[in-house]
């Protein structure tokens, strides 16, 4: 009997030493228990999609009791129409991508839940420039969390400026030229005779939200603005004496100086028959695709022109949280890391975008030489976010329909401007239904 007592011993010391050495318990066994989030975001180019890739497989190496469930859609109207029926049937990813300018939409519907608490407590706001910052705040709160940011600039033909005997202008971010040097030198070099147009001064004509992207800013700069500040009307403001101003001097451009053109051969700024050109910063990397056309060599970057005011858009996708999430919690995590210092560093590193904090530009040098500077710079210091307003969509609209209007068909400008100030109201007073 002692010697199976003895034994029943000895073993029982054997497994515990075993247990004790290696470092395992029958507890530790047990598989992780996660909490997996849906995590619904706009699919674009290669190098963005891989840059969500690895951040979210970052995320969870560190974070091993959260999954992300991360599906992908094609930007645009395909994406917005899937996120707004996902939420319409009640199906509420818990973390979104949300293009910034309707951030209000989605706020106001109930869908979003306010991060105001989590940004002023851990998303140190402060590393945040204001412009931007300001387009992702609705009614006193911050709903959306950036990673990437964007900018606008203007490009020049390097060889058409050398044929024109003009010189380079500045790439100082702090020094952009005037519309009306813009003008003056679109006039010099435009040559009907040979095909070559002075300049595109805001994409031509496009559509979803490119149009006002691109062309809104031409309002800010002349002084003119959409909306009233409380977002109520837009009489007084779309179709303001500093708006009318703003529309016929970009109406003059195709009318009365003939230096733009409503119909364009394609690439005309790579085969050098278009001078100038508002591209984003994006569109560096699109030109190095092109063979034999060289930065440095062929074409140029300068900061966007100014009116009386220098002033370049912002906005791009940021991170919000479902108001119907069952973990906000832990879509703070994510959302929290994805936009924070670490997440943005390696989201910018393999994406090229522009970053939306000032941290994250200082570590990376090319984004503080020419030209990526101009992008950043003029989005940290004269940046303007289209407005926060759950009617944004209709003012969109109405402003892409206006630049058609005054340089498409060439309207008169306060008629048109009125007809766009009535649309924009009528979607304004809608909301408030």
């Amino acid at each position: 009997m002692k010697k199976w007592v003895t034994l029943i011993i000895v073993l029982g010391i054997a497994g515990f030493a075993f247990f004790s050495l290696s470092g395992k318990s029958p507890d530790k066994e047990k598989p992780i228990k996660q909490v997996e989030l849906t995590f619904l975001r706009n699919l674009t180019n290669p190098a963005f999609n891989q840059a969500y890739e690895e951040m979210v497989a970052a995320f969870e190496a560190a974070h091993p009791t959260i999954k992300i469930n991360m599906q992908s859609m094609h930007w645009g109207s395909e994406y917005e129409l899937r996120l707004r029926t996902e939420l319409a049937a009640g199906n509420h990813p818990d973390i979104m991508a949300i293009d910034s300018p309707n951030l209000a939409l989605y706020a106001n519907s109930g869908s979003l839940l306010s991060i105001d608490s989590y940004m002023k407590e851990e998303g140190n706001i402060d590393d945040i420039p204001e412009g931007v910052l300001k387009g992702l705040i609705y009614k006193d709160e911050i709903y959306l969390a950036p990673i990437v940011e964007s900018s606008i600039a203007l490009f020049y033909n390097m060889n058409l400026f050398r044929e024109a005997g003009i010189p380079f202008p500045s790439g100082n971010p702090d020094h952009p030229m005037t519309w009306d040097e813009v003008l003056e030198i679109a006039k010099k070099i435009n040559d009907p005779s040979k095909g070559v147009i002075g300049i595109d001064p805001a994409q031509g004509f496009n559509v979803g939200e490119a149009p006002a992207y691109f062309k809104m800013p031409i309002l800010w700069q002349f002084g003119a603005d959409v909306i009233s500040p409380d977002g109520s009307t837009a009489e007084g403001y779309l179709n303001s004496p500093e708006a009318l101003e703003a529309l016929q001097f970009y109406q003059d451009l195709y009318r009365k100086h003939e230096v733009a053109a409503v119909e364009m051969p394609p690439t005309p700024f790579e085969n050098d028959k278009l001078g100038m050109t508002i591209l984003g910063s994006w569109a560096i990397w699109e030109l190095q695709q092109t063979p034999g056309f060289v930065l440095g060599e062929d074409y140029g970057v300068a900061p966007l022109p100014k009116g009386k005011y220098q002033v370049a858009p912002n906005g791009g996708w940021a991170l919000g949280i479902s108001s119907k999430t069952k973990h906000p919690e832990e879509a703070w995590e994510f959302v929290k890391f994805a936009t924070g210092y670490e997440g943005a560093k390696m989201f910018v590193e393999i994406s090229g975008d522009l970053p939306a904090r000032y941290s994250v530009a200082k570590d990376f040098p090319e984004l503080n030489e020419y030209p990526k500077n101009i992008f950043v710079q003029q989005d940290q210091n004269y940046s303007k976010s289209r407005p926060v307003t759950p009617a944004y969509p209709v003012i969109s609209e109405a402003i892409k329909e206006l630049f058609e209007d005054v340089g498409l068909e060439g309207e008169n400008v306060e008629e048109a401007a009125n007809r766009a100030v009535e649309k924009i109201n009528n979607g304004l007073k809608d909301i408030k239904k």
